[in-house]
C-alpha cells in the first residue's frame, strides 16, 4: 500500500517522495491513492488564501497563485491532458487519427489558444473566491475530481491497450481501487456541502454533469477512455466546480 501511493505522487505530482521500484506490483491500488494529490493541493490552496488574506494581498495576485498551485504540484501533467485531447478533437479525424494525434508529444495550434483561454477564465474565477469557506469547497473539489477521475479510469472502456493509464490499470487490484475512489468521492463530497451547502450542491452537480459529457464524449470520439482523456475530464471538472461555486455564491449575494 506505501508503495503504491508513494508510486502516485511520484506519477501525479513533483512533491519529493521516496523513490519505489517502478513494477506493477508497486502500482496496485495507485489510482485509489490519486485524490489524496488533490488533498495537498487544496491544502496548499487554503494556505495561500490565509497568507494572502493576512498580508491583504489583491485579489489578482491570490487568483494567478491559485492558478499556478497545482501547476506546481502536478508539473503540469493533466493539463498536457487538456492540451492532446483538444488537439485531437479539433482535426475531426477518425477515432484511430485522434489517438495518433493524441500521442504526439508536440503541441498544437488550437491547444494552445483553448489552454490560454482557460487559464484566462480560471483567473477570473479564483478573482471572485473572497471567503475562507469559499476557498475551502474548492479545496475539497481537488479531492472530488481525482476521485471520479480514477473512478472513470477503472470503470469505463479503455480506448487504447497501451499508453501510462494501462501501466496502472493492468496490475490494479480493481475492487478495492473503486471502494477508495468511491470513499473519497462520498468524503469530498460530504465536506463540501457541510460547508456551503448551496454553493456546494452547485459544484456536485457540475462534476456529475461533467462526468456524464465525458463519458459520452470519449466513447463517441475515442471508443473509450485514455490517460490523457481523464486528464482533460479532470480539468474541466475543476474549472466547472470552481464557475459553480463562483456563481451560485453571487445569486445567493443577490
Amino acid at each position: 500500500m506505501l508503495k503504491s501511493l508513494l508510486s502516485t505522487f511520484l506519477m501525479y505530482s513533483r512533491i519529493p517522495v521516496p523513490k519505489v521500484e517502478w513494477k506493477e506490483e508497486n502500482r496496485r491500488y495507485a489510482l485509489g491513492f490519486f485524490p489524496l494529490i488533490g488533498a495537498v493541493i487544496g491544502g496548499f490552496l487554503l494556505l495561500w488564501r490565509f497568507i494572502c488574506n493576512e498580508l491583504e494581498i489583491g485579489q489578482f495576485v491570490f487568483a494567478a497563485g491559485a492558478v499556478f498551485l497545482p501547476v506546481l504540484v502536478t508539473g503540469g501533467i493533466h493539463l498536457d491532458g487538456f492540451c492532446d485531447v483538444n488537439d485531437a478533437r479539433a482535426s475531426y479525424a477518425d477515432r484511430e487519427k485522434r489517438l495518433e494525434i493524441m500521442s504526439d508529444p508536440h503541441i498544437g495550434s488550437f491547444a494552445v489558444m483553448k489552454l490560454c483561454l482557460y487559464l484566462i477564465i480560471q483567473t477570473a474565477l479564483f478573482s471572485q473566491v473572497h471567503s475562507m469557506e469559499m476557498t475551502a469547497v474548492i479545496a475539497c473539489g481537488y479531492v472530488l475530481s481525482r476521485a471520479l477521475s480514477g473512478l472513470t479510469a477503472v470503470t469505463f472502456k479503455s480506448a487504447k491497450s497501451s499508453g501510462s493509464l494501462q501501466s496502472f490499470l493492468r496490475p490494479a487490484h480493481k475492487r478495492l481501487t473503486l471502494a477508495m475512489d468511491v470513499f473519497f468521492s462520498v468524503l469530498s463530497s460530504a465536506a463540501i456541502v457541510f460547508l456551503l451547502p448551496v454553493q456546494g450542491v452547485s459544484a456536485i452537480a457540475a462534476a456529475l454533469i461533467v462526468l456524464a459529457y465525458h463519458k459520452y464524449a470519449a466513447y463517441r470520439d475515442f471508443g473509450g477512455v485514455t490517460g490523457d482523456l481523464c486528464g482533460w475530464f479532470l480539468q474541466i471538472c475543476e474549472i466547472m466546480m470552481l464557475a459553480a461555486v463562483v456563481f451560485s455564491e453571487r445569486i445567493m449575494a443577490l
